[in-house]
């Protein structure tokens, strides 16, 4: 199956790990910034993969199966309206866009197209975040209560100045909607998707060199009567604390935890079907940052999806979802009040004076 890359940054290495862990005919890396496009081709031996400035020239000239989309996530969107066009499967790292209207063309597009479109919510694919989603699916829990995600992460000067894009309305959002997105899927992912309202709090409390919040906290209340509590900030000292899922159940209570929800570490259900410290031990990844491991059995989904012409594990659906909670908890905060789903018409922008009377200068 051939395969391109567009974008060279900070998570390109775990997109090219993952498609030669998976045997794809790697024909393309594209970027707008030559440098770093060479430098990844060199580091990880892609010297004799063609290199591209302009990915409309790439997807003309290549016409690849397979694209991953890895930019900065303000281009996402017409990044990916445009490989759609070209007929072209995807793989669209979070968020999938920064508007609402940008998401629903995305996947009413690839829905018409018949294309198969993901979002790269890779954690869903943690041993342990699986053997949680198992334990839902079997209604081990019983009626679940509520459940939290918490995300306490460091992100300092040297992070956001090596790229002016990260921290803007425009092309990324706050703590939320980059560092945090991923964990805010899974808890919603986990009590059941639909929500009936959300109420949100964010601040920006130690960054006044960017335009976007670096702390947000909500209060989510799904339709199925249990309730959601997100905590996400950039500005634990001096290094990257935790994620943490807990799920409270009528019958069950788990925490994962570690640096990407990789390890379970409570395991208690009425059943005592499982031994605990098993559990644990079955489960538990060490991966060497945040990113874990997940990379590589999305990207075996989406070929197998693609071949037998189903929908992938992760949907363009499910990266929609994501992207509206986080749009939500910015609403509400902006509004100071509680905000219906579902969201129709948001976006990131519709925030940029937000914090606009602060500094946004170094």
């Amino acid at each position: 199956m051939k395969y391109a890359l567009i974008g060279c940054g900070r998570i390109s290495p775990n997109h090219i790990e993952a498609a030669r862990n998976n045997n794809l005919e790697f024909v393309a890396i594209c970027d707008i910034d030559q440098k770093a496009m060479e430098e990844k081709a060199e580091k990880f031996g892609l010297t004799s993969v063609n290199q591209y400035s302009d990915y409309k020239e790439m997807l003309e000239k290549e016409k690849p199966e397979l694209v991953a989309i890895a930019t900065e996530s303000g281009k996402h969107a017409a990044i990916a309206l445009d490989c759609i066009k070209s007929g072209c499967n995807l793989i669209i790292e979070k968020p999938i866009a920064l508007s609402m209207k940008d998401a629903t063309e995305i996947v009413e597009a690839g829905r018409k197209k018949g294309v198969v479109v993901c979002a790269n919510h890779q954690n869903r694919f943690n041993r342990s975040i699986q053997k949680i989603r198992d334990a839902i699916e079997k209604g081990r829990f019983g009626k679940m209560f509520y459940g939290t995600a918490h995300i306490r992460w460091c992100r300092d000067w040297n992070y956001y100045s090596k790229a002016k894009w990260r921290g803007t309305w425009e092309q990324d959002g706050g703590a939320l909607m980059n560092q945090c997105i991923h964990n805010i899927d899974l808890l919603r992912w986990m009590l059941g998707n639909e929500i009936e309202s959300v109420m949100g709090m964010t601040d920006r409390l130690n960054h006044d060199y960017i335009e976007a919040e670096d702390l947000g906290i909500a209060l989510i209340k799904f339709k199925n009567g249990s309730y959601g509590i997100v905590e996400g900030t950039t500005n634990v000292y001096p290094k990257n604390l935790e994620e943490t899922l807990y799920l409270f159940g009528e019958k069950g209570t788990i925490k994962a935890g570690g640096a990407s929800v990789n390890r379970i570490e409570e395991w208690n259900f009425s059943d005592s079907i499982d031994d605990p410290e098993q559990v644990k031990a079955e489960t538990a990844e060490n991966p060497p940052n945040v990113y874990g491991f997940g990379h590589t059995p999305l990207y075996a989904d989406v070929i197998d999806a693609i071949n037998n012409h189903r929908d992938p594990y992760v949907t363009g659906e499910d990266g929609k979802r994501a992207l509206e909670l986080v749009l939500a908890i910015y609403k509400s905060a902006a509004e100071g009040q509680p905000v219906k789903l579902p969201l129709e018409n948001c976006s990131t922008m519709d925030f940029k004076d937000r914090f606009a009377e602060r500094k946004t200068e170094k």
